[in-house]
């Protein structure tokens, strides 16, 4: 799939400088599995000078079984914390097992598909960091035959390094971590998902 992208330059700001714009052509020349409905969301305009978004939702047989977003920041002043003038933000959320809340290795498992998508990928990056959450839900009184439910969520910010042009690299390394929070299986080796166009959510 072909994802699109849409920018909100900051307050004070007119052109968009030509490295943005490379990376935002970029982010749209990623491609991620057909599963994924990815499509364009407005950005957070005081973060940063510039910023664009895409969100996307992972559904298997018109079932959604997870969701997340990534926001690509540009500051062509720099930022300390940042270590860079580019910033990536994401997050990806999905259900699991109620059984598998208590596993211990969840978090740690659960960061290692950020990384070892970045670096499968070939993104190279710095300054990571992010936070797993766990949560598990019940049911009481009225609703006690509801069955419980538990998810997880990845929420993670780093810095690309490279060319602007390289920004498509992590777009589908967040694709990855979707997949992997899902529960999808990777696409063998050789294998190709046929990309499909987006919006295509629901079609025959």
């Amino acid at each position: 799939m072909v994802v699109g992208q849409e920018t909100h330059p900051g307050a004070g700001a007119s052109a968009h400088p030509p490295e943005f714009a490379a990376a935002v052509a970029a982010m749209g020349a990623a491609k991620l599995r057909p599963e994924v409905f990815c499509e364009e969301m407005p950005a957070p305009q005081r973060i940063a000078p510039y910023s664009s978004a895409l969100s996307a939702d992972v559904t298997i047989d018109g079932v959604e079984i997870g969701t997340g977003r990534i926001i690509l920041l540009h500051d062509p002043a720099g930022n300390d914390a940042w270590e860079g003038t580019f910033r990536c933000v994401a997050y990806a959320r999905a259900e699991i097992e109620v059984e598998m809340i208590t596993d211990p290795l969840l978090a740690e498992v659960g960061w290692s598909w950020l990384t070892e998508a970045l670096d499968a990928h070939g993104a190279t990056y710095t300054a990571v960091s992010g936070t797993v959450t766990r949560v598990a839900t019940e049911s009481f009184g009225t609703m006690a035959d509801e069955d419980g439910s538990a998810q997880i969520e990845v929420r993670a910010s780093w810095t690309p390094l490279g060319e602007p042009e390289e920004i498509a690299a992590h777009v589908e390394a967040w694709g990855e971590l979707l997949y992997s929070t899902a529960g999808l299986m990777p696409v063998p080796d050789g294998v190709t998902a046929m990309p499909t166009r987006r919006g295509q959510r629901g079609a025959p």
